[in-house]
């Protein structure tokens, strides 16, 4: 790699706003009065909010303009992270944090009588997610700003989140989730930099006056792609990156064959399309008008993020594209960006000339490509059909992509077709499918797995070939979450406890967080970490009782599993526990349990009727416990609706128990299993995913571990028989009894017959029933040490000081040493 001119410039700081109380209770003053025009707070906090988060955006927008020139003025190598998602959550609060501006903000706050907690509220969790991928995408991002790398996140200004979640009778309700509806303070619009993307039209060959040929996309249906910046501040050093959210707009043109014969609604109407690219996040595609919305959002954020890219580099360096592979990463978060390896090609051959061996050199050396699931039907595929419709230009560099891959396969293979139409980019079949995962790979320099366990899957299963024919573009980068989010901030007690013993070298430098392993003996010490535990169970209970109605018992063993519905998941193996312990509870068989609450959160994709079905079962089976006096003592159980980042941030500081009991080879590495061993809770998992580097960490005795290992899940699978395991476990013989019995739907018969039709099923992927009686003895294992108050406590500090190396710091450093490459920009600091 060339690395000449790579050298990031001195930042200017002169022009960055101060962050002294008295400057910042002015500007909180002049926007509340003149930008909103407001002359008294009132009783709502809107107002004060958006003044306050004007204000601190005037803060960050002079350090992300530094920021930005530094990579601006002369070329420097840095990364496009290209994902569908970031779901960032609320701003404000991070802001302040990163800038360590907490007592600056409380000051000038109190002159309007307010208190931070209270204007925090009044922001929106930012509608750019949906689980476990966009939120790390957000802590990547984090990361990189704290540890001064340059790195822009691009993606898409959704108008609507993916859906608020309302609970009816036990149903999953889908609301929109209008999250824009009161502006968004944070961004900046930048239409000067608008893009155009194309779709549909056709492709016309012609010669130039040398002979040589070149293809034109014709004819086609442009959309503008408008771009809003969103900065990103890093932690102590006034570096604040850029998010890039792209805004679909229709472009001013009308089809004028349909103007004039008196079309004018039906030709604004077809420009109203354009706008529903990035109006809701991830449409439902189970039709085919949902999968046709969710490749053009797809094309649309890589087309318009490459053309910001390319105008980018020909601003400073000219149209010439001899060195832009040096300076240059994209990073394709999961399979949804890989149509950036055809649309870097066609770019750079239909629009700047190049030759297409030129093109695949610059392309093969800046595309790198992370992937997250495990999962073969995840793997995106788009028909041909599709395609050629809607991307038809696209789809002939994919051919030809494929075709000069499949060469290369043939001498690595010499006759052997059955390695030819198992690695083609083109699945053959009645409806010829384009595998999206392999045009990543095929057009990568580096592919990277998020877990260790999940990196030698791909390798020895998912993409065996592949790794047979490039082994050294597989690695493996272990996720991790930001400690200044999932900790400094969300659980503040815990963290100032944490720094008043170590110092407060650790929100930086997560390694640190080890020094408190010394403290597990400390009586003092285990004493204030329980009171921290019980005030954020307390606000826990808090949260339970407004979202659901149903009061939690501090004092009992918080017990929580929150994230995306989906049997692979298996929410439905704890809810089984769950009966279990009631069916328990009804027979007096007490002995040995400890009194438990058990939390489970999280949304079901809308068309996912199993998912819906086990959180109706979840719901009715709460309704149950809960009503039943004899279990009151013992048991009580919530389903917390609409679970996000907000709600996470009282959830994962007052667990006991963190649930990750996802069937072995089955979760690529999970990020919330972190955010809990962070806060101090304890895991009951299996050995799939992190939970297998987060055991080593941690050692075997502080972790409860049940299930089916990777090694043993081919065998189970070939001799599976769900009902013999049924008939020679007595106490899943109850639970499934108590099932069919109608008790949790005395009123609504047989809605729970197909998940009682699952548990049945030989062919059952997730082994439920297999892994129950082992589930239970570790569920027994941890009631009795839960009854131990000290020794828990212990096991909980050294959970936290366990978890440095689950840093998304500590992850984006690996990234940028082994992938991308980059140099850190100088801070204020000097850093």
């Amino acid at each position: 790699m060339t690395t000449s001119g790579t050298v990031c410039h001195p930042v200017d700081w002169q022009d960055a706003p101060l962050l002294d109380s008295e400057t910042l209770a002015d500007d909180l003053a002049r926007h509340f009065h003149y930008t909103l025009g407001r002359d008294k707070v009132g009783e709502s906090q809107h107002y004060l909010y958006q003044a306050l988060a004007l204000t601190i955006r005037d803060r960050l927008v002079a350090r992300m303009r530094q920021t930005r020139n530094v990579t601006t003025s002369v070329p420097t190598r840095r990364v496009a992270y290209l994902s569908l998602e970031f779901l960032i959550g609320r701003s404000l609060n991070n802001a302040i944090l990163n800038l360590d501006m907490a007592a600056e903000v409380s000051a000038a706050l109190a002159n309007y009588c307010a208190e931070l907690e209270h204007i925090a509220s009044a922001e929106h969790d930012a509608g750019l997610g949906n689980g476990g991928l966009g939120r790390l995408a957000a802590c990547f991002l984090d990361s990189c700003a704290t540890m001064a790398l340059p790195v822009t996140g691009y993606g898409i200004r959704y108008e609507y989140g993916m859906f608020n979640q309302r609970i009816d009778n036990g149903q999953q309700i889908e609301q929109p989730d209008h999250w824009l509806r009161e502006g968004h303070p944070w961004e900046l619009p930048a239409p000067d930099k608008t893009v155009r993307v194309k779709f549909f039209g056709h492709v016309d060959i012609y010669r130039d006056h040398q002979g040589r040929e070149h293809r034109q996309w014709l004819d086609t249906q442009d959309v503008l792609a408008v771009p809003y910046d969103v900065p990103v501040p890093g932690y102590g050093n006034d570096i604040v990156n850029t998010l890039r959210l792209f805004k679909s707009e229709a472009t001013d043109e009308f089809d004028l064959g349909e103007f004039n014969a008196g079309g004018y609604a039906e030709a604004v109407a077809q420009k109203n399309l354009a706008e529903q690219i990035s109006m809701v996040l991830y449409p439902n595609d189970s039709s085919e008008n949902g999968k046709e919305l969710r490749l053009r959002q797809q094309y649309f954020l890589c087309s318009a993020a490459l053309q910001d890219r390319l105008n980018q580099w020909i601003a400073i360096k000219g149209a010439q594209f001899t060195d832009f592979a040096d300076y240059h990463v994209f990073q394709l978060n999961d399979t949804h960006p890989s149509i950036a390896v055809a649309e870097l090609m066609r770019l750079l051959i239909d629009e700047h000339c190049l030759s297409w061996d030129d093109a695949w050199q610059i392309t093969t050396r800046t595309m790198a490509y992370t992937n997250h699931t495990l999962l073969p039907e995840a793997l995106e595929k788009w028909s041909v059909a599709l395609m050629q419709r809607l991307l038809p230009r696209l789809m002939q560099i994919i051919y030809e992509i494929n075709a000069r891959f499949l060469i290369l396969v043939a001498k690595q293979w010499p006759g052997c077709a059955q390695k030819q139409r198992a690695l083609s980019l083109i699945e053959e079949g009645a409806n010829p499918q384009v595998r999206m995962a392999y045009l990543a790979i095929v057009g990568s320099y580096s592919v990277n797995g998020v877990a260790a366990l999940h990196s030698r899957l791909l390798k020895e299963q998912l993409f065996a070939d592949f790794y047979a024919l490039w082994p050294q573009k597989f690695n493996n980068k272990t996720n991790g979450v930001t400690p200044r989010r999932w900790l400094s901030h969300c659980n503040p007690e815990l963290a100032q406890l944490i720094t008043a013993k170590i110092g407060d070298d650790w929100v930086k430098d997560f390694a640190h967080i080890n020094r408190i392993r010394r403290y597990y003996d400390d009586d003092s010490f285990i004493a204030a970490w329980q009171k921290v535990k019980q005030a954020n169970k307390a606000r826990l209970c808090e949260l339970v009782q407004q979202r659901c109605a149903v009061q939690f018992d501090s004092t009992m063993l918080f017990d929580v599993q929150v994230k995306r519905i989906h049997e692979y998941k298996r929410q439905l193996l704890n809810i089984l526990h769950v009966i279990h312990l009631y069916r328990r509870i009804c027979d007096g068989d007490t002995q040995g349990m400890v009194p438990r609450c058990v939390l489970i959160g999280g949304k079901a994709a809308p068309g996912y009727d199993m998912a819906k079905r086990i959180i109706k079962l979840i719901c009715n089976v709460a309704n149950t416990i809960n009503d039943d006096p004899r279990a009151k003592a013992w048991l009580r159980v919530a389903f917390l609706p609409n679970y996000n980042v907000t709600a996470m941030e009282t959830i994962c500081p007052g667990a006991d128990l963190s649930e990750q009991i996802s069937t072995a080879g089955k979760e690529a590495s999970g990020t919330g299993n972190m955010k809990f061993m962070m806060n101090g809770a304890l895991t009951i998992g299996t050995l799939d995913g992190a939970n297998v580097e987060m055991l080593e960490a941690l050692g075997g005795e502080h972790f409860f571990t049940f299930g089916a290992k990777i090694e043993q899940i081919d065998d189970i699978r070939r001799h599976y028989s769900a009902r013999a395991i049924i008939d020679n476990d007595p106490q899943l013989q109850k639970v499934i009894a108590l099932l069919q019995s109608g008790h949790f739907n005395l009123c609504e018969p047989n809605i729970f017959a197909p998940i009682i039709n699952l548990l049945y099923d030989d062919s059952d992927p997730w082994l439920t029933c297999y892994d129950f009686a082992s589930y239970c003895q570790a569920q027994q294992a941890v009631s009795e040490a839960y009854q131990d108050p000290k020794h828990w406590t212990q096991m909980s500090i050294l959970n936290t000081a366990a978890s440095g190396q689950f840093s998304s710091d500590r992850t984006i450093a690996q990234y940028s040493e082994d992938i991308w490459q980059l140099q850190a920009m100088p801070t204020r600091q000097g850093e």
